[in-house]
């Protein structure tokens, strides 16, 4: 122990309130949701009290330390490493039976304890609360009443962790195995003397007891002594069985429930006996067998009517901001050129347009988050994932499936990346690659930008309609995907029972809603700003370049000095004409014009841009001054400009697009045009989404740097897909649902092969996502087409066969594998 730097562990198992009780020692704030298993990795934060510097770490939450899971490895390896000096177990005080299971484990292995009795408002609210004196009697060490997410216990717990630093020796506690013991103590007398085992010797000797491979297997490698040791402890067990008539590890667990209730029965005083409780209540209408889907169907509707819908509402008061931002950054560029911009000033603005493009959805990030935030806070996550467990398990996954899928997207505004991580805690290999596989059909929060973008151009009066659809078609397509996996490269594998807590219901506070949903949109504009930038600059180029050949740019500067000379033959005469007798002078003009529509675009006040564009060029700005009607020049000026900017625009959107055209991405879309245009893709299409193979929200800056307007009177990108024409509601639809399939990008590929092992699976999951929605696009856009649908009626055909065929596959060797479900307790 060094007084610079003393180590305090937290751990407990799931839903005790443990990461409250972190965020409440340290100020450190980490994701807290009302989900088992939501910390899957270990989290560190600091706290300094008088004058000693304390590193807390937030162990996994685990039921148990037995190692059945990476996170009952992790929390007991750190432990039985000896990094922490203390360590403080956190139990929900509601539940206290519970968590006296792990309590117990924690001092069998002789860990410097210290107990967080969390919750303790909650517990005496339902009529059954603590004796903490009692308590700290019966297991030998300090215990004190927390209530992390208001604060309440943390200068106490402070205290009490420095103060316990300076005394020596371990709680005595011990259960009493009964006929067990005896065995115990002969076989710890010889684990004592294998010098290679430093764990205590009895806490091994359960462990062997109980079966933990990792255990055994080091125990085994501890040489002659270690495996003859193994031996007997197998044949001791065999015999126990055999004249008990049941198993050391059934007969463990039994006699530390029974010594838990006998704690609970001297500490807790209840007086809810006989009373059904507001969580049991109203758990038979959320979780009822019927009741439960058709209420999940209208949380989820309501959930994307109120970020989609109104979020995109809230995106108007953005859009100023945007706006004043892009013009702030264009007037400190050199000025546009008659035929076309500098290259710093088209790849700079390309790059804002591109940040912009995504930057507009932040209100639906918001709202979105903060939804789910309270959903998560509320304790309706796991409810979700006991309602979906049975449907899961008819298609090869597991209930432990349901938090990687969540967060994932399971309907919207998840990341694949943590997802896929998340799949660790499933213990079956079977389960585990076929939720690693399908994760990636989820909806993240990348694929968003171009749902709402298409939802707002061409199903605008129907869009929450449309995000029920998106939200939940791709959930439909991962279970059959799931079936198909099962069935085929999956199967044979052995499936594990599922078990999981209902957690009581709890009141969401407004800061941790806020914070969370602002921590989970700060990500995503971090990724903006790191993956987005740099592929809108490689896009950049790939779109611009081979340049035009010298012939074709010749004849666009022919025809540009046409429309200059034009343009100055009309002005000639009047008071103007000498300013614009020369090139330098209409760059002037077009410069100084488009500053100002994009000021005045932004919401700045007309006085103040007056006095702001006077002072800039006081010789242009009468052409700008709508108080002066008397100047005729101005007025003859403006007439002449307007069409001037006009037939500007249109020479320079066809070089434009004769550019693209044969720029070496626009070759790419093309030459995937055979294959996609039955899906209704064109090759700027194709381009959108080759771009997206990095990042999925770059098929939105790519879209917009397609399509983005080189005349300002187009202020937006949907006004820009809107003029270019070409695309209908059915277009739209096959795209979505081709994005919705969409493979995984760079990151989530990488994360594929770390958790599954193997190269091969992460380019599985890269290959069968093409054709899947390559296939699925291609049947909505000819089908659609030649049956003459509209987009809104085809997305409902489409579904109900994805519906059916998913249904149908569901029936195909159903497994009878059931999960247990118990609310409170150890199962």
């Amino acid at each position: 122990m060094t007084i610079s730097n003393t180590v305090v562990a937290l751990a407990g198992q799931p839903n005790c309130g443990k990461s409250t009780i972190f965020n409440m020692l340290t100020g450190a704030r980490q994701h807290v949701a009302n989900y088992p298993g939501v910390t899957v990795d270990i989290k560190r934060g600091k706290y300094r009290y008088q004058d000693r510097s304390f590193d807390v770490v937030d162990l996994p939450g685990t039921y148990s330390l037995t190692s059945y899971s990476s996170e009952e490895m992790v929390a007991r390896d750190f432990i039985l490493g000896g990094e922490a000096d203390v360590v403080v177990g956190v139990v929900d005080g509601s539940n206290l039976r519970r968590g006296l299971y792990l309590m117990f484990q924690l001092l069998e292995m002789g860990a410097p304890l210290v107990v967080a009795l969390n919750m303790a408002d909650v517990a005496r609210s339902k009529g059954t609360p603590v004796d903490v004196d009692v308590l700290s009697r019966e297991l030998g060490v300090p215990v004190l009443e927390t209530v992390g997410n208001r604060g309440i216990g943390c200068k106490e717990l402070k205290k009490q962790l420095f103060s316990s630093l300076s005394k020596e020796g371990r709680s005595p506690f011990i259960v009493d195995y009964g006929p067990l013991e005896p065995l115990i103590s002969d076989l710890s007398d010889e684990m004592k003397s294998i010098p290679e085992m430093s764990f205590p010797a009895r806490w091994s000797i359960i462990k062997l007891l109980e079966g933990d491979s990792s255990v055994m297997e080091r125990v085994g490698a501890s040489g002659d002594s270690g495996r003859v040791l193994l031996e007997k402890v197998s044949r001791l067990a065999a015999s126990f069985e055999d004249e008990h008539g049941d198993d050391p590890r059934s007969h463990i667990g039994l006699c530390r429930h029974l010594r838990a209730e006998e704690i609970e029965s001297r500490c807790v005083n209840d007086s809810s006996a006989g009373k059904v409780s507001w969580t049991d209540r109203i758990d038979s209408v959320v979780v009822h067998r019927f009741g439960g889907p058709l209420i999940l169907l209208a949380v989820v509707y309501w959930l994307y009517e109120l970020a989609i819908v109104q979020g995109y509402k809230a995106t108007e008061y953005l859009v100023p901001w945007l706006s004043r931002f892009e013009a702030l950054v264009s007037g400190w560029l050199p000025p546009a050129g008659v035929l076309e911009e500098p290259l710093i000033r088209s790849l700079v603005l390309s790059v804002v347009a591109a940040i912009n493009s995504v930057l507009i959805y932040v209100p639906i990030f918001l709202i979105l988050f903060a939804s789910i935030a309270i959903l998560e806070d509320v304790g309706y996550m796991p409810r979700m994932a006991f309602i979906l467990d049975r449907l899961f398990r008819k298609f090869g996954l597991h209930g432990q499936s349901t938090l990687p899928l969540i967060l994932g997207g399971v309907f919207v505004g998840g990341c694949a990346v943590p997802g896929v991580m998340a799949t660790r805690v499933i213990a079956d290999e079977k389960a585990r690659l076929a939720t690693i596989l399908v994760v990636p059909l989820m909806n993240c929060m990348a694929k968003i930008p171009l749902y709402t973008l298409l939802i707002s151009v061409f199903f605008a009066d129907r869009g929450g309609a449309m995000m029920a659809f998106i939200s939940t078609i791709t959930i439909i397509f991962g279970l059959a995907v799931a079936k198909v996996l099962s069935l085929t490269v999956l199967k044979g594998k052995e499936s594990s029972p599922f078990v999981m807590e209902l957690p009581s219901y709890h009141r969401p506070t407004v800061r941790g809603v806020v914070t969370r949903s602002v921590e989970r949109t700060w990500l995503f504009l971090k990724k903006v700003g790191t993956v987005v930038v740099a592929v809108a600059i490689l896009v950049y180029f790939l779109i611009n370049y081979p340049s035009l050949p010298q012939e074709r740019y010749s004849s666009f500067t022919e025809r540009a000095s046409e429309l200059v000379a034009g343009f100055q033959a009309k002005v000639e005469g009047t008071s103007y004409g000498k300013i614009l007798d020369s090139e330098s002078g209409i760059i002037r003009l077009i410069d100084y014009m488009g500053r100002f529509k994009s000021a005045r675009m932004s919401g700045q006040d007309i006085e103040s841009l007056n006095a702001k564009f006077k002072a800039m060029d006081p010789e242009l700005f009468p052409l700008i001054d709508r108080s002066n009607r008397s100047d005729k020049d101005a007025k003859k000026v403006n007439r002449a400009y307007k069409l001037f900017r006009r037939d500007r625009a249109f020479l320079m959107k066809e070089m434009s697009d004769e550019r693209t055209n044969d720029s070496w991405l626009g070759r790419a879309g093309k030459a995937l045009e055979p294959v996609t245009h039955y899906a209704g893709f064109d090759w700027k299409v194709n381009v959108a989404l080759l771009s997206s193979l990095a990042a999925k929200e770059s098929s939105v800056a790519t879209l917009g740097m397609i399509y983005r307007p080189v005349d300002s009177d187009q202020d937006s990108l949907e006004e820009g897909i809107k003029k270019e024409g070409g695309m209908t509601p059915l277009h739209a639809l096959a795209l979505m649902v081709f994005m919705a399939l969409y493979p995984p990008c760079v990151a989530t590929l990488i994360m594929v092969k770390v958790e599954s092992g193997s190269w091969k699976w992460a380019f599985f999951s890269l290959g069968y996502p093409i054709v899947l929605g390559l296939i699925c696009a291609s049947l909505i856009f000819t089908v659609g087409s030649n049956l003459g649908l509209s987009g809104f009626t085809a997305t409902w055909v489409f579904y109900g066969c994805a519906l059916l065929t998913t249904f149908a596959l569901g029936l195909i060797n159903p497994s009878n594998r059931e999960a247990s479900i118990e609310k409170g307790k150890e199962v």
